[in-house]
């Protein structure tokens, strides 16, 4: 299993839509055999950075998303939703081998 670790630079002027962005990506994620667990929004303290936090079987079934996401009609929408809101200004992807006991 991998997960991917997303760290926004988000607006902090447009955190509802970053949210409504958030909320779009979960089911995406799902959609194509992912586990979601989740944005998390700024609470206190920083407030322009935001995270999420995915997982897949594999690295190999990660990939398989992306290219099915490429041409996905609402991932495309969510994509769009983006461009209108601008509602982050960038974002780390890194990934993460979980350890449990």
């Amino acid at each position: 299993m991998i997960t991917c670790y997303l760290r926004y630079t988000v607006d902090p002027f447009k955190l509802k839509e970053f949210e409504v962005y958030g909320k779009m990506w979960i089911l995406l994620v799902e959609k194509f055999g992912g586990k979601h667990h989740g944005y998390f929004m700024p609470h206190e303290g920083t407030n322009n950075v935001a995270i999420a936090l995915f997982s897949f079987p594999s690295l190999a079934a990660y990939e398989i998303y992306r290219t099915k996401a490429a041409s996905d009609p609402e991932c495309q929408a969510a994509m769009g939703y983006y461009e209108e809101t601008k509602c982050f200004f960038s974002y780390e992807r890194s990934f993460m081998r979980p350890v449990f006991e």
